[in-house]
């Protein structure tokens, strides 16, 4: 063991895992069951005969545990963590195996400190670029979501640690979180905001899944049995406990009736009570407390069973693991003349006091303590030659304008052969609990930039920021541009990597970045107004929504540059029972080693439906060496290709000839290609409100409709009949009001008997 080590404290209640939930539940008397429903105190469940308590902490980029002295919150004090790059970094990797090291490091800290569950990661989307906790997310779009949330919790669980997937469901701004009804129709609902949790749920099987604070078309998640027992435990087969969000619960008792199995933190037995009454007075099945109470002792046991008193975590290698993270989520968005990587004797103006005192990482419940913190500035002197560079402050931290730091910036910058601009959105317009109020840097820094900019052509401008900001006022009079999110405790190195070509950016963008925020999806809608927020885009969210528009954008999904080139070759597209197999070659031609980000989207022109112009549903991330072929496979699963059918309430796949893009981005695409998928049977139940087009498009009951006009010699059949137009016209007409027409020759009963045959057959 060497000083950089952490070693755990030592478990508790291990020999109570040994016996059976059941014995265990049987034993327990009725106030003892309620008690396991809700928390000890504000991190911790409550222990009962052969139950131990277990830990619950914050993640999801690092274990904030708060220290025993600290603020009823936990928020302000905890112990030191590796301080990982959050999620808006992260997802920018497109790194499956990255992020589940990621996960399995996460699960080494949280068994050194005794925590049974790190609650995390957060899956939600990105709705709106305004959105307070973009920070804490991974994307824009599902799949993307999905696959790098289960890598997450894959790592993590590997270790014995349970992961709380969060926040379920809909959590996708921050103004009035606690009491806001996202409204959503069921389509974008399934296909957008609920696809990433399913990917995760059916996959990986987390321990726990967090229910967020607000209601979803109109009733409390916390509350919600068509969420949490409906689609969550029925149709994914989630096993197991449903975790309230701290102080989410509106109603305890409608909660465990509706599938919530434990409010966090503890109500100090308040609501215990409220169960106990319900059980005795007949309000709730005591059955139904038994099953919370049930999955409570499971996560017991399966926390003490994975907890070890040798615990112990390398800080140093943990570290390590975060500065090539963070490198690997660095998206290189403009690199012109080649400007970077940058000559270690090139002369060096570095600007901004962001450059030495970083900003690595968002407020609110995810505030890590780090265990060491790098800054860019003394990363980038480590690489540098002595004496080539320079450093300018630039502005104020507290953003008052001062012009004495600007003509020193000026200065600097003039002197140089390169400047390097530090800017980023400050700490108070990024947090949990608020949404942002612009997309805008601050008006000093900008000012600043204007300045450098007129003083040295070759400017780099790097930024920290937990959500996009607006590039659209400089990005064409610079000439490199280095987004750099929010990267953890090792993030100055790792932007000091990038600028030297130590490392060679391969990320790619989760959230396009727009050229104004008016130009957004959910513009008109965010935040909402009296407790509701309509989603009134539907399916087109993020790039679906530019692209369907074919609004310009700054950067788009997808989109990152490298230090060489690849080149895409023999795409081809096969299908299967599992879906498609999408094989192409990637070469490496240009001159350095690197990684790139492999990116397929599927379209189906003349679907039934409304869908996007190109949807993810793949991607794979590719390392070579200069000058390498490798003949990539990326698979698409069938269940991705489908779209949810609200007329059956299912999952269908569209039978037809779907196009299959391969792309850096989704609007610098590669290889096009087409392929036959065959389609999922639907039999619609038909009813005397079905249209003739819906009797028609019916193969039992269009047989019916079109003898029975046949027969007719009438001139309004024979139109109907042979008249493109006039069928146009009358299809959506309900089959059940035709029996009204005079000369139809059809009565009611004939119609109830067609649909009733059609309906059987």
């Amino acid at each position: 063991m060497t000083d950089t080590t952490i070693t755990a404290d030592a478990p508790t209640g291990g020999a109570d895992s040994a016996a059976s939930v059941d014995e265990t539940l049987a034993a327990l008397t009725l106030e003892e069951k309620a008690s396991l429903t809700s928390g000890e105190d504000f991190w911790t469940t409550k222990s009962a005969p052969g139950v131990p308590s277990i830990m619950l902490t914050d993640g999801p980029h690092g274990v904030r545990k708060q220290r025993a002295n600290g603020d009823h919150l936990g928020i302000t004090d905890s112990v030191p963590a590796t301080c990982f790059p959050p999620a808006v970094a992260l997802g920018s990797s497109w790194d499956v195996t990255l992020l589940e090291r990621v996960g399995i490091a996460l699960g080494e800290e949280s068994l050194a400190e005794n925590v049974g569950v790190l609650l995390g990661p957060g899956i939600n989307i990105k709705r709106s670029p305004l959105g307070g906790r973009n920070f804490e997310y991974l994307s824009e779009d599902p799949i993307a979501s999905g696959v790098l949330g289960s890598a997450l919790v894959r790592g993590l669980q590997s270790q014995g640690v349970g992961a709380s997937l969060k926040h379920f469901a809909a959590n996708n701004q921050e103004a009035d979180r606690m009491r806001v009804s996202a409204d959503i129709d069921e389509r974008p609902l399934r296909e957008i905001y609920l696809r990433g949790f399913q990917r995760v749920v059916e996959d990986e099987q987390p321990w726990t899944v967090m229910c967020s604070y607000n209601r979803l078309n109109g009733v409390y998640t916390s509350e919600n049995p068509w969420l949490l027992n409906t689609v969550l435990r029925d149709e994914w087969g989630f096993t197991g406990l449903v975790v309230s969000d701290w102080g989410a619960v509106n109603d305890r008792v409608a909660g465990v009736e509706a599938g919530l199995d434990l409010e966090m933190p503890s109500s100090s037995g308040r609501t215990d009570a409220q169960l106990v009454a319900a059980v005795r007075s007949g309000a709730l099945a005591e059955s139904v407390l038994d099953t919370a109470a049930r999955r409570a002792i499971e996560l017991a046991f399966k926390a003490v069973a994975g907890a070890r008193d040798d615990a112990s975590y390398d800080v140093d290698a943990h570290h390590a693991l975060a500065r090539e993270a963070a490198g690997a989520s660095i998206v290189l968005l403009k690199n012109d003349g080649d400007l970077l990587p940058l000559a270690t004797d090139a002369s060096i103006a570095v600007i901004g006091e962001l450059a030495r005192a970083p900003r690595y990482q968002g407020a609110g419940s995810s505030l890590i303590n780090p265990t060491k913190l790098d800054n860019a500035l003394d990363e980038i002197r480590v690489l540098a030659a002595s004496d080539a560079v320079t450093f300018a402050a630039g502005y104020a931290a507290d953003g008052v304008d001062d012009g004495a730091l600007l003509a020193e910036a000026v200065a600097v910058a003039s002197a140089a052969s390169v400047a390097v601009v530090f800017l980023g959105v400050p700490a108070e317009q990024e947090s949990e609990g608020f949404d942002r109020e612009h997309i805008e840097l601050p008006a000093e820094q900008l000012a600043l930039l204007d300045a450098v900019i007129e003083a040295n052509a070759n400017t780099v401008v790097v930024l920290s920021n937990g959500g996009v900001v607006r590039l659209s006022g400089f990005a064409d009079r610079v000439s490199a541009i280095v987004e750099g999110w929010l990267l953890g405790q090792a993030g100055g190195g790792a932007v000091a990597d990038v600028l030297y070509g130590e490392v060679n950016p391969s990320g790619r963008l989760q959230e396009t970045i727009p050229v104004r925020l008016q130009d957004t999806a959910a513009f008109l809608d965010f935040p909402g107004e009296h407790g509701h927020v309509r989603y009134g885009e539907g399916l087109y969210v993020g790039y679906r929504w530019f692209d369907a528009r074919e609004i310009a954008v700054s950067f788009p999904f997808g989109h990152g540059l490298s230090y060489t080139t690849f080149d895409y070759s023999d795409a081809s597209v096969s299908a299967d029972a599992d879906g498609l197999v999408v094989r192409l070659t990637v070469t490496n031609s240009g001159p350095r080693d690197g990684a790139d980000i492999v990116q397929v989207y599927t379209s189906l022109p003349g679907s039934a439906v409304v869908r996007a112009p190109r949807e993810l549903k793949g991607f794979a991330k590719v390392s070579l060496a200069a000058g390498e072929s490798r003949v990539v496979e990326v698979p698409v699963r069938r269940a991705d290709l489908a779209y949810f059918d609200t007329r059956v309430d299912q999952w269908v796949v569209e039978g037809g000839t779907y196009t299959v893009e391969i792309g850096a981005s989704s609007r610098d695409i590669r290889a096009t290609s087409t392929v036959e998928v065959e389609g999922d049977a639907v039999r619609v139940t038909l009813d005397l409100n079905s249209s003739i087009g819906e009797l028609m498009a019916h193969p039992v009951a269009s047989q019916f409709i079109m003898q029975a006009m046949a027969s007719q010699g009438d001139g309004f059949t024979s139109a109907l009949m042979d008249d493109p137009g006039m069928f146009k016209m009358m299809e959506s007409f309900p089959i059940g009001r035709l029996a009204g027409f005079p000369g139809m020759g059809i009565d009611r009963e004939q119609i109830e008997q067609l649909i009733a045959a059609a309906n059987a057959a």
